[in-house]
């Protein structure tokens, strides 16, 4: 397993060329038209059995081993790219104004595309290997609608797995861990309505930006005289606007706050959303205003199961050595999709490191300068085959023989 690294590092020239038309014509959310087009082009040209449109532009692979089996597993790519004004001035820069490659799903697709290839050509497993291409990770559930489209009951496996890359980590490291390791996702906003009035004589006015100010100020107070020191939650301001910029001298009648919430437990999430209410409602109220509160319930929190979480540090520990898998990685306040998948079947999902800038600062992602490292789809489709062996079974991998 080994040198399989470096036996993909050989085709890195043709996957690159793949990964830089991907960035090139980035797509948003359930409009992955042309990136659907071509990876299911790429996996019948390679003579994996296709099937395209579930969830819209989602596409899924199917590839059978050369020795007989029944067990199956799945491997889990995103597609979809970020409403971002690219800045980069690479070669392959975003064609499409206000939309590319922010967070790596360009090379998560191209690094799943080298595997289906490696693996295409030397089936050496029992079983088969579902390789899902999926749409709309970032915000529009497209891992849910997948599932309530019925794709575990379309293609059943025994465990699914999922991979990202890690700007900050070095390249070619693996992070991971058992349980929670991705955070629930929630979004909450507060409408504080007054009756505004004229900014010279305040004392005749409700005035709903003094319960705003209020709130802000307070906010982390859920978090820091509500929540056990020992358990995480995050409570951010994302958005504010109150009255008109024309007009300074008009006390507004209404004042809107926005913001994400973050946490990792059910009980945390339900405290966060029961508190935030409670205070900007008790605000209002102290302020002769009123309070309409939405919070809302986004992506759930993404839990490996240990079992796989083994399979998976087996996998990559076999391609670079232990060392370089980092079984107890801390938890990440982000929210994945990867999440409904998860409920709907048990599996891991796996950081592998995309490296640093050569100024040593992080490639940050979901930032207009952000580009995934080509060198690591190499690291990333031999981690998925690595995989593939270690799950099915292979004379190459010595597990879990079918």
């Amino acid at each position: 397993m080994q040198d399989l690294i470096h036996r993909l590092a050989e085709r890195q020239g043709d996957l690159a060329v793949i990964r830089h038309d991907l960035h090139r014509h980035p797509e948003m959310g359930f409009e992955e038209s042309r990136t659907a087009a071509l990876v299911a082009g790429k996996l019948r040209e390679w003579g994996i059995a296709v099937e395209e449109g579930i969830a819209g532009t989602g596409v899924v692979g199917t590839l059978k081993g050369r020795r007989p089996g029944q067990r199956a597993i799945a491997l889990r790519a995103d597609m979809d790219a970020l409403p971002i004004q690219e800045a980069t001035d690479l070669p392959y820069a975003s064609a499409n104004p206000g939309v590319m490659h922010a967070c790596g799903h360009d090379g998560h697709t191209t690094m799943l595309l080298g595997a289906a290839r490696q693996l295409a050509e030397n089936p050496d497993f029992a079983g088969t290997v579902h390789f899902i291409f999926q749409p709309a990770e970032e915000g529009l559930g497209g891992g849910r609608r997948m599932v309530e489209e019925g794709l575990f009951r379309r293609f059943p496996v025994e465990a699914v797995f999922g991979l990202h890359n890690e700007p900050g980590l070095a390249l070619g490291r693996f992070g991971i861990r058992p349980g929670p390791m991705l955070a629930n996702v929630d979004t909450w906003s507060v409408t504080f309505r007054g009756t505004g009035g004229h900014g010279a004589v305040p004392h005749r006015a409700t005035d709903p930006t003094q319960p705003l100010a209020a709130f802000i100020a307070a906010l982390q107070g859920v978090i820091g005289r509500n929540l056990p020191a020992r358990e995480t939650g995050v409570l951010s301001v994302g958005h504010v606007a109150a009255g008109d910029a024309r007009a300074p001298n008009v006390i507004p009648s209404e004042a809107r706050v926005s913001g994400t919430g973050r946490s990792f437990k059910p009980e945390v999430r339900e405290i966060m959303g029961r508190r935030l209410r409670e205070l900007a409602q008790a605000l209002a109220a102290a302020h002769g205003c009123t309070a309409e509160v939405e919070y809302r319930h986004d992506y759930p929190a993404l839990v490996n199961t240990a079992e796989h979480v083994q399979l998976a540090t087996q996998a990559a520990g076999a391609l670079s050595g232990a060392e370089m898998v980092d079984t107890d990685f801390p938890p990440i306040t982000a929210g994945e999709d990867f999440a409904y998948m998860l409920q709907e079947c048990p599996g891991a999902f796996m950081l592998v490191g995309n490296g640093v800038a050569e100024d040593g600062s992080f490639h940050h992602v979901h930032t207009p300068k952000y580009d995934f490292n080509d060198a690591l789809i190499p690291v990333g489709a031999a981690y998925w085959v690595s995989l593939v062996h270690h799950a099915l079974g292979s004379a190459g991998a010595g597990e879990r023989e079918a």
